[in-house]
């Protein structure tokens, strides 16, 4: 029986390692995957190099920009704060920042984490404040949280009133990056790096931020097209926090991984409100409003989402997953609960679509 286990690992190793050498040569930007079941680490397989001018090899120490995968560990650091006794789920916006506009007092932490606060979205209003002139904010001029912030004070009111709707919200995640800032009294990348990166010995880990600290082993982004290879490492967003700015790799997002399995970091009760789908008003599931030109994954399906978490299941297996995509990186965190089986896939180049690739990997050990 344990021979015939190994043949059937090494057989679905050997079909992954197929899989990535599909999509990236062994010379260019890669991507990086792994998968966990029953709480170990089964396979480990990285293609392809970090950058285009050391060529270093990927392995399992190559961080890569997670980007929406952050999600899941601003909303961590919120419950963390929640857990102390620091914060509250229906505390209003207003609670914690006074200074901010009216339309604040109804938006809750509860609002901010399942998207239902109605905050505007920054990147509409980046483009209002640039309208008819050269961009304020640029690859080398980003905006920061504090000018985020900034953008949302100078509306009168939101996208809906707090609680109405479903619109996937950025600016909700910058903002909660912000509150675990000012209830914590540490930056946010402090306190992720004491409450979780060190407590869970994620030693590779960091919010980045320019000129504060440094990213090891780093990936660095590229888009594919036309038969060129560009490097498109960041853009005039790139410096937010909340939303996106963490950067890992699959040896510190194996330790993440068996940190929520067996709840480290808080209790199984404590977890649970995450993992409670958000509905409308009128009890029903939302749905992605899609707009002209978007182009998301998700876009038009109907969403269950908790905190930092989409819910739905695949092919009848209950599921908790996020992705992420941002300019250069996409990534795809699969976590499928009643198989114990997760699955993560980092790459630095945009034409790999990770949501994509993740499934089929899971789909060789699902039943």
């Amino acid at each position: 029986m344990l021979l015939a286990s190994v043949f059937a690992e090494d057989s679905k190793k050997a079909e992954i390692q197929r899989m990535l050498a599909r999509v990236a040569g062994q010379k260019q930007p890669g991507v990086a995957v792994l998968v966990r079941k029953d709480g170990m680490t089964l396979i480990r397989v990285e293609r392809g190099v970090r950058d285009l001018r050391s060529y270093a090899e990927i392995n399992a120490e190559t961080n890569f920009r997670l980007a929406s995968c952050t999600k899941q560990f601003t909303a961590m650091a919120v419950m963390l704060l929640v857990h102390d006794g620091k914060l509250r789920y229906d505390e209003p916006l207003t609670e914690v920042f006074p200074e901010f506009p009216e339309y604040g007092r109804t938006i809750t932490i509860r609002h901010l984490l399942n998207h239902t606060s109605g905050l505007p979205d920054y990147e509409d209003l980046m483009d209002k404040a640039s309208a008819g002139k050269s961009p304020v904010w640029t690859e080398s001029h980003q905006i920061t949280d504090e000018e985020v912030f900034k953008l949302l004070q100078s509306e009168k009111r939101g996208k809906f009133s707090s609680g109405t709707h479903w619109a996937y919200s950025n600016s909700g995640y910058v903002v909660l990056g912000l509150i675990v800032a000012r209830v914590s009294g540490q930056s946010f990348l402090e306190f992720l790096h004491e409450r979780i990166f060190t407590t869970l010995k994620m030693d590779r880990s960091i919010a980045y931020v320019n000129g504060k600290n440094e990213v090891m082993d780093r990936a660095y982004g590229y888009s594919i097209g036309n038969g060129k290879i560009l490097e498109t490492d960041q853009s005039s967003t790139s410096a937010t926090l909340g939303d996106g700015g963490i950067y890992s790799n699959l040896e510190d997002l194996a330790k993440w991984d068996e940190a929520l399995s067996s709840h480290r970091l808080l209790s199984e009760t404590e977890m649970q409100v995450a993992f409670v789908p958000v509905r409308l008003p009128d009890g029903s599931f939302p749905h992605w409003a899609s707009g002209p030109g978007d182009t998301d994954p998700v876009s038009g399906r109907p969403i269950s989402y908790g905190f930092g978490w989409f819910l739905d299941p695949y092919k009848d297996h209950p599921r908790m997953w996020h992705y992420g995509e941002t300019v250069g990186f996409k990534s795809s965190i699969q976590r499928f609960t009643k198989d114990n089986l997760t699955v993560i896939v980092l790459t630095n180049r945009t034409d790999i679509d990770a949501i994509k690739l993740s499934e089929q990997i899971a789909n060789l050990f699902l039943k």
